[in-house]
């Protein structure tokens, strides 16, 4: 366990995967059918029109639940995020066993985790980037 305290890899690992587990966690605490989500759009209340974010909460509890098709009612883009922060949390496992099992690769490793997270993340939240600009 010492050896974990001295790979920052690791604890920025670590935390990455307890705040994905804490966002699935309220997903599946939050119903979708009581609407009872205590984090509100700060965009759609200030402005009263919707952004791209917009019902995420509700499509990844839905998710969570099975309830595909019902997901994309709230978001399209729903589904798509929800699979990249999965991925993420599978990735943030995965890449730290390798780089405590490889430490001699652990530069080539952290490249790569990198370089494949960097590019699942434009392609997951490309939408979110072309509102942004256009927003802007």
């Amino acid at each position: 366990m010492a050896g974990f305290r001295n790979e920052p890899y690791i604890t920025i690992n670590l935390i990455l995967a307890g705040v994905i587990l804490l966002i699935f966690m309220y997903s599946g605490f939050f119903s979708p059918d009581k609407d009872n989500y205590p984090v509100v759009c700060i965009h759609e209340r200030l402005t009263g029109e919707q952004c791209a974010s917009c019902g995420l909460s509700h499509s990844f509890s839905l998710i969570l639940r099975g309830r595909i098709s019902e997901a994309y009612d709230w978001n399209l883009n729903g589904l798509r995020v929800f699979i990249f922060f999965a991925a993420q949390l599978i990735m943030r496992i995965v890449f730290s066993v390798f780089y405590l099992k490889y430490h001699d690769s652990g530069k080539q490793l952290v490249t790569y985790d990198i370089a494949v997270s960097v590019m699942f993340f434009i392609v997951s939240f490309l939408p979110f980037i072309k509102w942004i600009f256009y927003f802007l």
